[in-house]
């Protein structure tokens, strides 16, 4: 009977060695879900700051965006107009240097061939 009562020591000793290491891995294991579960935390909460942030981008870019239409339309419109006013400008000088050139020739004294 001592050597069966050996050979259950020796059981009993492995066995309790194996439940040690399965223990010990599994605080292992743990230790390494713990640390997944705060960098899963950290990044979600990164996320929702960053989603917050785009939003915030997002809204200040479309502002942006349309004050550029704005300003693009308000461009045109001027450069449009000043085409006009230039157009208008030059219409009027040559209508004056041909009003000046008959007034010139109306108040020219004639010559002695017209008399």
């Amino acid at each position: 009977m001592t050597q069966q009562g050996a050979a259950l020591q020796t059981y009993n000793n492995e066995l309790v060695k194996c439940i040690e290491e399965l223990c010990s891995k599994r605080e292992d294991l743990n230790r390494l879900i713990q640390q997944e579960e705060a960098e899963k935390s950290r990044l979600q909460h990164d996320i929702r700051v960053l989603t917050e942030k785009l939003s915030r981008v997002n809204e200040s870019l479309a502002r942006r965006l349309a004050a550029r239409a704005d300003f693009d339309r308000t461009i045109a419109e001027t450069e449009a107009a000043y085409m006009k006013i230039l157009e208008s400008s030059q219409t009027l000088l040559s209508v004056l240097k041909k009003e000046t050139g008959n007034l010139t020739k109306a108040t020219e004294p004639r010559s002695s061939k017209d008399h």
